[in-house]
């Protein structure tokens, strides 16, 4: 078995009415308990979308500082992911094409070494 990250960055998302959210939410929840029922889920959920309450931690001068936003501007920040437990690529790119039509915006799939 392999661990890949299913993931997409919250610009992907899209402008998109409450309606057209809460039609997608139960989607997508759905296929976490697919996944969870086919044993495959190690673990799923959103991100907070406020990046000012991201924390950093770094270590990089010698010692660890704990600093309140972001590490550095970026132009792109992740909003949800997904870990699963498959036997291959091919499976890891079926759940991951499965999030992204639930949830109606691309989603990255990759290796977690």
């Amino acid at each position: 078995m392999s661990h890949y990250i299913i993931y997409f960055n919250q610009q992907w998302v899209g402008d998109h009415s409450a309606e057209w959210f809460a039609e997608r939410g139960p989607l997508a929840n759905a296929v976490v308990s697919e996944m969870r029922d086919a044993g495959v889920l190690v673990f799923a959920a959103g991100v907070d979308e406020d990046v000012d309450a991201a924390l950093t931690a770094d270590a990089t001068s010698g010692a660890v500082a704990i600093t309140g936003g972001l590490y550095a501007p970026a132009e792109q920040y992740i909003g949800g992911l997904t870990i699963v437990d498959v036997a291959d690529e091919e499976a890891a790119k079926e759940w991951g094409g499965r999030i992204a039509e639930a949830c109606g915006w691309p989603q990255q799939i990759r290796r977690v070494y």
